[in-house]
């Protein structure tokens, strides 16, 4: 399976990420944050673990989901919580290489290293003020489609 970069090489074709998060005020910033981006992009939301693993299994609704290039998953969720769903992604042989970039308010170690422990991409906290977020979500999304090299997202 060859490398390549997720900047598309056709720039109509968006990049897909998947943001799981029950905040409607962080979703909106993070939308907000992603909208006027150098990188074509195209979100999914889900509101919390279980839309997250029906979208990503594409069940029901989400028959013809797009398979995300990147996963953004908050950790304290209702229902499925982005512990159980980051074991149950790793664990998925078709699921597995997506990339997964904790993003949450937690700044507890306990959630750093179990994070880690279940093979989480990378971590990162939500700054409380704005502009740092948005300035933490534009660094997320050049790194990941500019700079690191990741295998074709159908593999």
């Amino acid at each position: 399976m060859e490398p390549y970069s997720l900047m598309p090489a056709n720039p109509v074709i968006p990049v897909e990420i998947l943001l799981v998060d029950d905040s409607l005020a962080d979703v909106r910033l993070t939308l907000e944050s992603l909208r006027d981006s150098k990188i074509h992009n195209h979100i999914s939301v889900a509101k919390d673990g279980v839309e997250a693993m029906s979208f990503l299994r594409r069940e029901g609704e989400y028959a013809s989901a797009p398979r995300p290039h990147l996963i953004l998953l908050d950790l304290n969720m209702p229902r499925k919580n982005g512990r159980e769903v980051l074991m149950e992604i790793k664990g998925d042989p078709s699921l597995k290489r997506i990339p997964v970039v904790i993003l949450t308010g937690s700044k507890a170690e306990e959630d750093i290293v179990r994070s880690y422990d279940l093979h989480a991409n990378c971590y990162v906290s939500k700054p409380v003020d704005l502009e740092r977020f948005i300035k933490i979500v534009k660094s997320i999304e050049e790194f990941w489609f500019t700079v690191v090299m990741l295998p074709d997202a159908n593999g």
